[in-house]
């Protein structure tokens, strides 16, 4: 190489270093899901967890981490898991998240980050001692220049692995480690329960301004019994495909729909329509000034109110004049 010459890895390197530093310009964020053929990151200061829901509190992780790589000059790493580790570590089939891996990596790609590694998480890596989760994982893969992690934070098998143990191994496998705040972790902790609650409980307002964002979930649209249509109000009955992911409590909503990248307002009932049925759980959106054949197509909620709780009515009648009650509601709360 002459000199003064510079490879095309580090020209890239720089020139996301000067986007970060100085413009507002975008870049990519890069994905990693093959442990054994990681890229050599440049100075890379890494953060480890699930970062479900990427709310408020995780943002306060990330602006920390983006900090320490300005310092140095260096790229940004998180490493994530996949499946969540407590389905294998717990053989578990409840979890429930707030998002999909793919929500995750569209959440955390807004967010300036360089990579993303997600990890296959299975019995295999669950087994792995603590000592060789740092030595054979951490520094042999990843080569960090600096870990930014909770003095909770727990790893390997049995979870033997702490903060204290990564600190002893730092200076000698060099790397520098760094400690999120006790106050940080606790207001990502509480962010996370709050929010999954409120979302099971009705409380959409609080849910969203957690989250920072309309929380949302997709679906594919099946055929249904098609009482909405004879009452009036057409419904796109969806089938959730990821089970993992966490469904608002049963209730009327006000919703925006996204189809084909377009936004449209609506209502929604989650739940067993008391009504007519009362034994089968349902998702229905009531898509407003929309009249398109859409069924098996994957559409876009984005929960924006509660309404109600879910009612038995005394007859069709009766419900028919509810919806049209809701309905107003909806509009009156969607266009504030």
């Amino acid at each position: 190489m002459q000199p003064g010459s510079q490879t095309p890895q580090l020209l890239l390197r720089q020139e996301r270093f000067i986007r970060k530093a100085f413009t507002k310009l975008p870049f990519t964020l890069q994905i990693h899901r093959n442990i054994a053929q990681l890229p050599v990151f440049n100075n890379a200061v890494i953060t480890i967890g699930t970062f479900d829901g990427v709310h408020s509190g995780h943002k306060h992780i990330l602006s920390q981490l983006k900090a320490e790589a300005l310092q140095i000059q260096g790229e940004t790493v998180i490493i994530t898991f996949h499946p969540h580790p407590r389905k294998i570590v717990e053989h578990t089939h409840t979890v429930r998240l707030l998002n999909t891996l793919e929500e995750k990596i569209a959440l955390l790609s807004k967010e300036g980050i360089d990579h993303l590694v997600v990890i296959p998480f299975d019995e295999a890596f669950a087994e792995q001692s603590a000592e060789a989760y740092i030595r054979e994982f951490l520094v042999k893969r990843i080569h960090p220049h600096t870990i930014i992690i909770g003095y909770d934070h727990r790893f390997g098998k049995d979870r033997t692995g702490n903060y204290l143990m990564l600190e002893k191994h730092a200076r000698m496998l060099g790397f520098t480690v760094k400690e999120i705040s006790e106050k940080v972790l606790n207001e990502v902790a509480v962010s996370s329960t709050r929010i999954r609650k409120a979302l099971l409980n009705g409380d959409i307002e609080t849910a969203n301004a957690l989250l920072e964002y309309d929380y949302f979930f997709e679906g594919k649209v099946v055929e249904g019994n098609k009482l909405g249509r004879i009452l009036g109000y057409p419904t796109a009955n969806l089938a959730i495909e990821n089970r993992e992911k966490l469904i608002p409590g049963n209730g009327i909503y006000a919703v925006e729909v996204c189809i084909e990248e377009r936004r449209y307002k609506g209502m929604m009932s989650i739940g067993f329509n008391p009504t007519v049925d009362g034994t089968r759980l349902t998702i229905e959106v009531n898509i407003f000034d929309f009249d398109r054949d859409i069924y098996h197509q994957t559409i876009r909620v984005y929960v924006k109110h509660f309404l109600r709780a879910e009612e038995k009515f005394n007859g069709l009648d009766a419900l028919k004049a509810q919806l049209a009650l809701d309905k107003k509601m909806a509009i009156q709360k969607l266009i504030r």
